[in-house]
């Protein structure tokens, strides 16, 4: 029995983590080899997949959600790259570098909100633009796809740099202070040391900081839903948003997890992609 005791207390948190993964999981993919509706479920096999290859506005979705994924994660590389540089380094900058998680502490709905409200509906950045004189009129930003996808990815990186700023600054922690004082002394720069010694060294952490984002990046729903809806014409459509859509505007659930199956299939042989060349190239 005391050999038992620990499974048993941990039982309960692995009942509840499965439940709310594996079985919805298994849920969809069961789904979405039926035509799911309002009445009996009814077998149709590989249907729904044969109607998405042939569906132009889920292959819109995936190409959205790739342009608007990779550009804000390359943003929000870059910017948390070089605040963690400077954070590591300067001692007033690590002294204040609390203030650069605040973004991450709103709720993502609460962000969509506020840049809705700043961009489209008070339309302060554009009355802001034009009273410095570098516009001339309001912005019009729900005409145009690049000026919409812009503020989805502004908004996302303003709120998510913060988490890879964290795990840059804490591998850069974790290295080894032998090796950069090595390079030290033989006169190489502090940024010369970060470029050539520090960032090799992070391929692995970078590799799987940049997974994780871009796994959540597929899943952005609260900025399309609250400030384009998609628009204009599905251009800012990603594809979380269009299996919402699918699910539970056309009440298509079959075709829905149809769709959240190849996105699943699709984000698993990237990442494992992605990982793999990374801890191959950090080993040579």
């Amino acid at each position: 029995m005391k050999a038992l005791f620990p499974y048993l207390l941990v039982a309960p948190a692995v009942i509840y983590l499965l439940g709310i993964t594996l079985y919805p999981g298994i849920f969809a993919i069961t789904q979405s080899f039926y035509a799911v509706k309002f009445g009996p479920w009814r077998p149709i096999g590989f249907q729904n997949y044969a109607n998405l290859f042939h569906d132009y506005q889920f292959w819109g979705a995936l190409w959205n959600t790739f342009v608007i994924g990779s550009l804000s994660l390359a943003l929000q590389c870059v910017i948390a790259l070089a605040l963690a540089f400077f954070a590591y380094r300067d001692p007033w900058v690590r002294g204040w570098r609390i203030i650069f998680l605040i973004p991450m502490l709103f709720m993502p709905s609460a962000v969509a909100f506020i840049y809705k409200l700043f961009f489209l509906d008070a339309r302060v950045i554009s009355d802001l633009l034009i009273r410095i004189g570098l516009i001339e009129s309001n912005l019009a930003i729900q005409s145009s796809v690049w000026l919409s996808r812009s503020l989805l990815i502004l908004a996302d990186v303003w709120q998510w740099t913060p988490f890879l700023f964290i795990i840059f600054v804490a591998a850069l922690q974790g290295q080894d202070e032998e090796i950069e004082e090595a390079a030290r002394l033989d006169g190489a720069s502090w940024f010369a040391i970060f470029w050539n010694v520090s960032l090799p060294l992070m391929k692995p952490v970078i590799a799987v900081a940049l997974i994780l984002r871009g796994i959540d990046i597929t899943t952005m729903f609260a900025n399309v839903f609250i400030v384009t809806k998609g628009g204009p014409a599905f251009g800012t459509e990603t594809i979380s948003y269009f299996i919402y859509r699918t699910g539970f505007k056309f009440f298509n659930f079959g075709y829905a997890s149809a769709a959240s199956v190849i996105m699943l299939i699709l984000t698993i042989v990237i990442a494992q992609l992605v990982v793999k060349r990374a801890f191959v190239s950090s080993r040579s």
